[in-house]
């Protein structure tokens, strides 16, 4: 069945779920267009500030709905409150209420996040080597891409295919190098566009994060979008999230965005851990010669303007892409070379600041 006849379907068993106040979903004008994957449906139910519980019965029914059309889909439906501020309006998992405020992630004992001011900054390779690094410290470690527009930690760890999904519809997450792995980028297909509203996108991460077996991480590492916006607000609204990571270059332009991010985190009381300078330097392999072709020490003096922990500088080197790109990042192919070395004692800087992460 073709995306829009899919679509279509599943709009014609709505008309079988009833609202209050009488009619039924699918006339609804606070239904959203209803978004069709190859592994996933979507859709989002807009309704007046106060009204959430009144339709979660029909929230229910339209999963359950949505789901005897789509077959082995991943069905994603999302509630939205209206006008009513974001953190006020309570959040579904399985049609069970969660708890209004942050609340902890099941498996999970610690989560920090990665971030950046704009996007080319090397923010997610950053991340999947922290969070190798922090593996390499005898930690159990996890990664979640919420960089849902953009997702790239499935080519950056060499993961294929779909994750599995149990049958109470709880995603077993991708394994590797020891990591336990979710994005939305795995139930894609190759240069297929995510093209969701924000409400989309937040319920999308919601049930990437809370309906996953991490299954017993002792530190989540959060691939956070570049910039400023919902699904950041969202994630620092719902989780308890114990300091970001921002990463930047050390041109001007890269650290005006970074700014822009420290100033959004700072006004969410999220903590900061630290910046980092990547692509820091370059160092010819056949005379040694070292260029700074982004300029240098930006990232340092804007920490010690800003008054937040400098965590390191990270080269420009040919290594680091090429692992990257073959999805075999430094930390797991080369983990005692200079390059990994580089991101372990950043990463011993996190948990020299932030002793927490090893209860």
């Amino acid at each position: 069945m073709a995306d829009t006849e899919l679509a279509a379907a599943i709009k014609a068993a709505l008309a079988a779920v009833e609202i209050p106040g009488g009619g039924d979903l699918s006339g609804y004008a606070g239904l959203s267009e209803i978004i069709v994957t190859p592994s996933a449906v979507a859709f989002a139910i807009a309704v007046a500030p106060g009204m959430e519980a009144a339709f979660g019965p029909a929230r229910d029914a339209a999963q359950q709905a949505t789901q005897r059309v789509a077959g082995a889909r991943k069905v994603m439906v999302s509630l939205t409150g209206g006008k009513a501020p974001a953190q006020a309006a309570p959040t579904f998992s399985h049609g069970k209420p969660v708890p209004a405020g942050k609340t902890t992630v099941a498996g999970v004992k610690h989560i920090i996040a990665v971030g950046s001011g704009k996007g080319g900054v090397g923010k997610s390779t950053t991340a999947v080597n922290i969070a190798l690094a922090l593996q390499a410290e005898g930690l159990r470690v996890g990664v979640l891409d919420a960089d849902l527009y953009g997702p790239s930690i499935p080519k950056l760890l060499g993961i294929e295919g779909k994750p599995a999904i149990r049958d109470d519809g709880i995603f077993s997450p991708h394994e590797a190098f020891g990591l336990k792995a979710m994005s939305i980028g795995s139930m894609l297909t190759p240069d297929q566009a995510v093209v969701w509203r924000g409400p989309m996108a937040t319920s999308a991460l919601r049930q990437l994060l809370r309906e996953t077996d991490w299954g017993g991480l002792d530190v989540l590492v959060i691939d956070l979008p570049p910039g400023t916006g919902d699904i950041h607000i969202s994630l620092f609204q719902q989780a308890e999230v114990d300091g970001v990571v921002i990463v930047s270059t050390p041109q001007d332009l890269a650290l005006i965005d970074a700014k822009k991010a420290i100033d959004m985190l700072r006004r969410l009381n999220v903590p900061l851990l630290g910046l980092v300078e990547n692509m820091s330097y370059f160092i010819a392999p056949d005379t040694g010669k070292r260029y700074d072709i982004f300029g240098h020490g930006g990232a340092e003096a804007a920490a010690a303007a800003l008054k937040m922990e400098f965590l390191g500088a990270v080269p420009l080197v040919m290594a680091i892409r090429e692992t990257s790109d073959s999805g075999r990042p430094v930390m797991a192919s080369n983990p005692s070379g200079a390059e990994a070395e580089a991101f372990r004692a950043i990463v011993r800087k996190i948990l020299a600041s932030t002793p927490g992460l090893r209860d």
